[in-house]
């Protein structure tokens, strides 16, 4: 099979105009990037479309392949004569380069052009970039010219942000040099997707709310040890400024020209992992149908789109798809070498999944079962899994999307629409009354499966700092491994009778909630030993090669 890069050349665009008069977006709402990519200025005043998610069972290292099934299941539903759109989030050159490689599906199953998607695109990360080095450099120089707001050099929270994977900018010390260089204090970088910035955006659901929200960062402290945000600063509106254009979604299209909005791509285990509520606010207003995708596995990327986006955004889902390959299941089941059919591993691994059936069934779903299939998916496996289905009493579809595009897909289209005639009824799992300790008691046990959870001094100290700033009624987000439903990655399957421990808390203020730590988290992640980047050239005629 041709890679992916070459099925994407191979694919003739429509213009982007013609893609966005078959929602009926008029050319006055267009912003054009060159004639398949523009943004949308326009919202109609009100969400018509349904919703269906598309999450996934616990991530292995061959992938599950959400992004792909939910490309694919938008053809699909195309090829069905539905007027459906997709809402995904942006590739970051940090993963584009380094080993996970691009983010706009695979296959037969992807979103185009596919170059430009992976490779700065409009240029929204590039105005989060700026955004955030922003707010450091007033910060920065505020301490320079005097430090009117007596803030605490060892207690400024605020990185400088990057969209590349760099782990020498992890820890870094500014202001070196003598009088005239700055104030001399340790800081750090973040990748750009683990920005507040890039979260922000993705909540926001105007450019009013966006600037409110931006003063909302909290610096730091001073030295009373009061909280300063960056509205004390008046960093919020030249911020905003920046941000103004990249706020739009961006219209592109599938292999088979259906709409899709790619939009922000805040990262899936410190923030919420979503596409923004814009964009998926405007899908629903334009399109009868819309797919979106939630990051990681039910337990990191689900419980999140629930909790958080949906009470945030006013809009929930009226069916879930819930994503799982062979070879997770095999790898859940004990096999290192999961490209190998094991009918006893399968059978092992059924549990990672049955409680990420569990999961979605708390917040009021029958989820719709996708089963990527692979050649190496034996006859006895899919006759296990199908009984497994038919035990749990769900739909499941052996969908086939990567090979054959919406094609491949048109049986769980179809499951889907069916799920679509009783739609679920999200319930949210925790009251914002609750403490922050309750609320994250109740996600662990409840959809981690977790029998205890315990904090460290710090994380104590923090829990009590939070609650007396007043941040308590705030959701709760939990940045833990995606590899286990555990906060241990090596824990496969589902695991029974752990404790997860929680080892600092931090509030984000302008997005609107607090993270949880479970173990340690990096913000800023580092390059392989092989990097993707070292296969990445021109050809000849100038043209991208070893984009994956």
């Amino acid at each position: 099979m041709p890679s992916d890069l070459e099925l994407a050349r191979q694919s003739q665009l429509k213009p982007i105009a013609e893609v966005a008069a078959s929602l009926k977006i008029p050319p006055q709402a267009l912003f054009h990037y060159g004639p398949y990519m523009a943004k949308v200025t326009q919202t109609p005043p009100s969400p018509r479309g349904q919703l269906i998610l598309v999450t996934a069972m616990t991530p292995t290292p061959a992938g599950e392949g959400k992004t792909t099934v939910a490309i694919g299941l938008t053809q699909a539903l195309g090829k069905l004569g539905k007027k459906v759109a997709v809402a995904l989030r942006e590739p970051s050159l940090g993963p584009v380069f380094g080993v996970k490689g691009g983010a706009t599906g695979g296959g037969y199953a992807q979103v185009l052009p596919m170059e430009e998607i992976n490779l700065h695109f409009t240029g929204d990360f590039h105005a989060v970039t700026s955004a955030v080095n922003l707010l450091s450099a007033l910060v920065d120089n505020h301490l320079h010219q005097g430090n009117a707001l007596g803030l605490d050099v060892r207690r400024i929270e605020i990185k400088r942000a990057l969209d590349m994977n760099d782990r020498a900018l992890r820890q870094v010390v500014v202001g070196l040099g003598g009088p005239g260089q700055g104030v001399p204090r340790e800081a750090g970088f973040e990748i750009t997707v683990a920005s507040e910035v890039m979260a922000i955006m993705s909540l926001a659901s105007d450019l009013g709310d966006l600037q409110e929200r931006l003063g909302r960062i909290r610096i730091g402290y001073n030295q009373a040890g009061q909280p300063v945000f960056a509205r004390d600063l008046g960093a919020h509106g030249a911020m905003t400024v920046l941000l103004k254009q990249a706020f739009y979604p961006n219209l592109v299209q599938t292999m088979e020209h259906q709409p899709a909005f790619v939009h922000m791509g805040p990262f899936g285990n410190i923030a919420h992992g979503t596409n923004s509520v814009v964009a998926t606010r405007m899908a629903l207003g334009y399109a009868d149908y819309v797919v979106t995708e939630a990051g990681f596995g039910s337990d990191l990327g689900a419980e999140k789109y629930f909790n958080l986006v949906c009470r945030q955004a006013g809009f929930a889902p009226q069916a879930v798809v819930l994503v799982a390959t062979m070879r997770a299941l095999r790898f859940h089941g004990g096999q290192d070498d999961y490209t190998r059919p094991n009918l006893e591993a399968v059978r092992r691994g059924l549990s990672n999944l049955a409680k990420h059936i569990e999961n979605i069934r708390l917040f009021g779903y029958e989820p719709v079962l996708a089963f990527n299939r692979f050649p190496t998916d034996s006859l006895e496996e899919l006759g296990l899994v199908r009984g497994f289905a038919t035990e749990q009493g769900l739909r499941v579809s052996f969908t086939e999307v990567h090979a054959k595009g919406g094609a491949g897909g048109v049986e769980l289209a179809q499951m889907v629409l069916e799920a679509l005639q009783n739609p679920g009824q999200l319930r949210f799992l925790y009251a914002l009354e609750q403490p922050l300790e309750s609320k994250i008691e109740t996600i662990a046990q409840q959809v981690y499966g977790a029998a205890k959870v315990e904090y460290t001094q710090e994380a104590r100290k923090a829990l009590k700092r939070l609650e007396k700033e007043g941040w308590g009624s705030l959701p709760v987000v939990i940045a833990k491994t995606a590899n286990s439903l555990s906060d241990n990655a090596r824990l496969r399957g589902r695991p029974h009778n752990f404790t997860v421990t929680v080892t600092d808390l931090r509030p984000k203020c302008g997005a609107g909630f607090v993270v949880a730590y479970m173990g340690e988290i990096m913000t800023m992640p580092g390059l392989p030993k092989a990097p993707a980047a070292l296969q990445i050239g021109l050809d000849e005629e100038g043209r991208v090669t070893g984009l994956f």
